[in-house]
């Protein structure tokens, strides 16, 4: 069995290769539709005010041990 990955486009119930690749005269095949993510609203600022603070030592510079793990020595 192989299989054949196509792009296509479907118009009212009728599939059409979206590039170069023809579709085969005869098959049979499973189809996934992919349908676009719906457009998701922007979270409002300040949705977790005062569940955390931020330590004064945010900003310091990490210990050298932990630079040495990040950079794989």
């Amino acid at each position: 069995m192989s299989y054949l990955t196509v792009e296509v486009e479907i118009d009212h119930g009728r599939v059409s290769p979206k590039g170069a690749e023809a579709l085969p005269e005869k098959a049979c095949a499973l189809l996934t539709i992919l349908n676009p993510r719906p457009v998701s609203q922007p979270r409002p600022i300040g949705l977790a005010k005062g569940q955390f603070t931020v330590p004064d030592d945010f900003n310091a510079p990490l210990p050298d041990e932990v630079l040495r793990a990040f950079e794989g020595k």
